[in-house]
């Protein structure tokens, strides 16, 4: 029995208030796979990625939110909608088609940290 494949983007958001973010595309992702071992392998790929600047690479990622799913409407924000947490937050002990992830599903990977600051007082810098 073969398991479910999807091609996901992952978005690595290293600032709300700068819009500085980057796009990683992996492809064959095991939606069956719990949160927590997708963290732990996305975590463990950008640090070693060739092409990412070290400020991405280095960065401390914890937290990963839906996006967009194909097929779908996309919000007006241009990192991550700063709504409805409760649903689109993934819980590391969900799997990932649980958790609402399909094929061609974009995620956000940020510091929830960060990310409360910043939804907190939403005000861009530049």
């Amino acid at each position: 029995m073969s398991s479910e494949t999807a091609t996901i983007t992952v978005r690595l958001v290293r600032s709300f208030e700068h819009r500085n973010f980057r796009p990683v595309v992996y492809h064959g992702v095991r939606l069956d796979q719990t949160v927590k071992q997708f963290v732990a392998f996305v975590r463990n790929d950008v640090s070693s990625r060739a092409g990412l600047p070290p400020p991405f690479r280095n960065y401390k990622y914890d937290t990963m939110k839906i996006i967009h799913q194909a097929h779908r409407s996309k919000t007006n924000e241009l990192v991550v909608s700063l709504e409805d947490d409760d649903k689109l937050i993934l819980r590391d002990d969900s799997t990932l088609k649980a958790a609402g992830v399909a094929n061609e599903t974009e995620l956000a990977f940020f510091c929830e940290e960060d990310y409360r600051n910043y939804k907190a007082n939403p005000v861009l810098a530049w």
